[in-house]
């Protein structure tokens, strides 16, 4: 098993929820701006581990950041002061029953991430990643000083599906609405 050098990446546990996934074309965010690929990572708050390696690993790139977060001002705003992306669902998307029990984080790329199954062979069948399915993501935590707005946020760098899950969003595979379905089943009769 290799050793992950960097303070600042996590690798989540195999129980995370890859909601609002885009990453087989990028998507131009909703205040313009360059296209992203993204995902909302949904953490079960079972998963304490994972939670705090996220927890260390935000702290790490606000100790990394403190330049780049003091910006032109006298002194670094406190860590609890700043915009993290380390959020909880049953308050920020309360009544969403997939976030529910859950810690969710959004992470962005410029850049196509990789995309593995099981086996960590890549998926090359876009058909196969849709928000709801289950594995895990590799993510870098760096702060941010644009605009006046600072903070620590979420880099998206790899994820590996490592079973299917149930679909986000409304809508239902192909699979699921006719896999069951007889020969001669007629809807209009």
């Amino acid at each position: 098993m290799i050793k992950n050098s960097n303070p600042c990446k996590v690798i989540t546990g195999k129980h995370t929820v890859f909601s609002y996934l885009t990453v087989n074309e990028p998507k131009t965010p909703l205040g313009g701006g360059a296209p992203k690929y993204s995902v909302s990572l949904i953490i079960p708050k079972s998963d304490t581990t994972t939670v705090e390696k996220i927890k260390a690993a935000i702290r790490a790139a606000y100790d990394e950041g403190q330049s780049k977060l003091k910006g032109n001002s006298k002194t670094v705003p406190a860590l609890e002061e700043l915009r993290t992306p380390l959020r909880d669902g049953d308050k920020d998307r309360a009544g969403d029953e997939a976030y529910k029990d859950s810690w969710f984080i959004t992470a962005n790329s410029s850049t196509k991430p990789g995309v593995v199954d099981a086996d960590c062979n890549p998926i090359l069948d876009t058909s196969e990643l849709y928000s709801g399915i289950i594995g895990r993501a590799s993510v870098t935590f760096y702060a941010y000083n644009s605009n006046g707005n600072k903070g620590i946020a979420c880099g998206l760098n790899n994820l590996q599906k490592l079973s299917d899950g149930t679909p986000l969003g409304g809508r239902s595979r192909a699979e699921d609405d006719f896999g069951g379905l007889e020969e001669d089943d007629d809807f209009l009769s």
